[in-house]
């Protein structure tokens, strides 16, 4: 398992994906939601659209919604949706200096993160109606800490704590709440850090990845291939030999089709291939 570069602090680096197939609701009949996902904090933001959005309707909703609080990003993590890979929103982030990060066909570990938040959103949805500030505060299954703490320094106070606590809180003095907000940052990285060890640990005891080089031979997994001629259940599990053209990083390796295969994505996780 490689680890995804992380940052100190929050809204630099973010996950990006699209929720489709909901059901309409609103004047406006919503039926998909895209997720930002801030991969310090934690903190999502779900913004309501129709699932026939075009590049432009993504690009003008981050610049007049999201970027004003967030500020802009420096790395975007996301699948590769054609609204993420058009040139209508490659173009802008290059000027802006954002890296755009994609992951690889058939790999969705990559962008992980959002797809983990649009399970809880999910979840949320069937049984909460003030999802905003439930979801915020929420501790997350990998730390000890709920995304508002990194981002804003400060929980929600939601009806149901007013009506358990008798007493009122004192705000801290300026002071020492810097105090608390520095001892919160080293607390969430420390969780990060913890998260990622115990996620590597129990990944690489189940996953060796060969060494593979330039020039090699290797058989591809045939579970996404769906244009091998013949019968699906006796087809082969692996197709191949295909030789290895390039090599994008250790958790994927791009090779050379042959005809019949011409209109897949030459580039594949390690997970989808082996040595010949």
């Amino acid at each position: 398992m490689i680890k995804i570069q992380e940052h100190s602090k929050p809204w630099k680096i973010v996950h990006m994906d699209w929720v489709t197939c909901l059901p309409p609701r609103g004047d406006r009949s919503y039926n998909s939601c895209l997720a930002i996902v801030d991969r310090f904090s934690k903190t999502t933001i779900f913004l309501s659209r129709h699932k026939n959005d075009t590049a432009m309707d993504t690009a003008l909703l981050i610049w007049n919604r999201v970027l004003s609080w967030t500020g802009i990003f420096k790395n975007i993590i996301s699948d590769r949706n054609c609204k993420f890979t058009s040139a209508l929103w490659t173009n802008p982030h290059q000027l802006f200096g954002t890296k755009l990060s994609f992951s690889t066909a058939y790999h969705p570990q990559t962008d992980g993160l959002a797809e983990r938040m649009i399970q809880m959103l999910e979840d949320v949805v069937r049984s909460l109606c003030a999802y905003g500030l439930e979801f915020k505060d929420c501790y997350g299954f990998t730390h000890d800490w709920s995304p508002a703490i990194p981002e804003r320094e400060w929980n929600s106070k939601l009806p149901q704590d007013s009506l358990r606590k008798d007493s009122v809180e004192l705000h801290p003095t300026a002071g020492s709440f810097k105090g608390i907000i520095e001892k919160a940052r080293k607390h969430a990285i420390r969780c990060m850090e913890d998260s990622f060890a115990y996620a590597k640990d129990k990944w690489d005891k189940s996953h060796a990845t060969p060494d593979f080089k330039l020039g090699d031979l290797i058989l591809v997994f045939t579970t996404n291939l769906n244009k091998i001629k013949g019968c699906k259940k006796l087809k082969d599990a692996f197709a191949g030999p295909f030789v290895i053209n390039s090599l994008h990083g250790k958790n994927s390796i791009e090779v050379e089709l042959s005809e019949q295969l011409s209109n897949k994505h030459p580039t594949f996780p390690v997970s989808l291939v082996k040595p010949c």
